[in-house]
């Protein structure tokens, strides 16, 4: 049976004005094959593919194998007419709800390019990203790294809050502006046991994601650029040396929160709220165990069973009469013998000058101030 191979329109329009895309949040249609999209993709984008992961393998092969022409022939014939509708009916559908849509492959060739006709021959026009997902990646990841020089060039400082652990950082950030909230973006609470039921973004994403924070930031003409005081590990992802060593540099401002107050929004973020991402409270024991014995070491091997058997306690009073409360015991035993000698340790070694402190009310509302 002969294979038809897609005529292209001589007009088949493209962009490569990145930064629209980003400031607007546009619609993104990804027709890359699955696997490819979760090495790594943008936060707008969706995964409709013009091949599977087997039809693309199969392809690429006979690329190898047998040259362009070869490859493209096997591709039509795979994706023949009758595979191909529901796969247009998808970026139609897309299409008619996200008017505005773009789309893309890897590098802005046959692929998308052959979606955009098969659009075009179903009355729908689309325009694709020049350079396609390699082209947009790049943009990001050169905005990423000139964040130090553009920052300097604009007279943007950074400030770090900086706090114990428990001490409610992240609740500033949220009633604050010109934040961007690393720990948000990274999809981890930034500790030992600060990683969620489901995963984290893949290190390209929260790359992708961060440029994009960034890109966004620089638009709203701001003089100051509130981060939570983070270690450049964020769970399995990770800053780059040089942008994390520049936020690090601004000015220090510390949350200064009592101990109980601690203990009570540690309870209430790696109890309560945690327990609710779990499909069982099996599943988070499991983890929260797990997360512990990672840091058996660190805590010694005497406070390592103080601390399990008061958790191992709290979860079975949990267990026995519903309440969390319990479990005050053993977080207390962490923050105090655990955290604060880190924090402490911490903050001496890099000696950065700290030029407010105060309770969440003063540090909001010293943060309110600095535009």
């Amino acid at each position: 049976m002969a294979v038809t191979i897609t005529r292209f329109a001589s007009e088949l329009p493209q962009t490569d004005d990145f930064k629209p895309i980003v400031l607007n949040h546009t619609p993104l249609i990804d027709v890359r094959a699955p696997v490819e999209f979760n090495q790594g993709a943008f936060s707008t984008a969706t995964n409709l593919p013009l091949m599977n992961d087997e039809e693309r393998q199969k392809v690429g092969l006979c690329y190898k194998q047998h040259g362009h022409e070869a490859a493209v022939k096997l591709g039509h014939k795979l994706v023949n007419e009758q595979v191909r509708e529901p796969r247009i009916q998808a970026w139609i559908d897309f299409i008619d709800a996200h008017p505005g849509a773009l789309l893309y492959c890897f590098r802005g060739g046959m692929r998308s390019k052959i979606a955009q006709q098969w659009l075009r021959d179903h009355n729908r026009s689309i325009v694709r990203l020049k350079g396609g997902y390699k082209a947009f990646r790049r943009y990001l990841i050169d905005r990423l790294d000139s964040v130090p020089d553009v920052f300097t060039q604009k007279g943007i400082q950074p400030i770090v809050l900086a706090g114990r652990t428990g001490s409610g950082k992240t609740q500033v950030l949220q009633q604050v502006h010109n934040t961007i909230d690393l720990e948000g973006l990274a999809h981890h609470r930034g500790s030992a046991f600060g990683r969620h039921a489901t995963p984290q973004p893949t290190q390209i994403n929260f790359e992708n994601t961060l440029a994009m924070a960034f890109i966004r930031f620089l638009e709203t003409q701001a003089q100051h650029l509130i981060i939570e005081d983070e270690g450049r590990n964020i769970g399995t992802v990770n800053l780059s040396k040089g942008l994390f060593e520049f936020l690090k540099s601004g000015e220090r401002i510390v949350l200064e929160t009592p101990l109980d107050e601690r203990i009570a929004i540690t309870l209430d973020e790696y109890v309560r709220q945690a327990q609710q991402e779990y499909a069982s409270i099996d599943d988070w024991q499991a983890f929260m165990q797990s997360a512990l014995a990672r840091i058996q070491k660190r805590l010694g091997g005497e406070r390592y069973q103080r601390v399990a058997t008061q958790f191992n306690d709290a979860l079975q009073q949990q267990r026995q009469t519903g309440s969390t409360e319990f479990h005050r015991s053993w977080i207390k035993t962490l923050l105090l013998e655990y955290y604060d000698p880190m924090y402490d340790y911490q903050m001496q070694k890099r000696q950065h000058k700290v030029t407010f402190s105060g309770s969440k009310e003063e540090v909001i509302e010293y943060l309110k101030h600095k535009h």
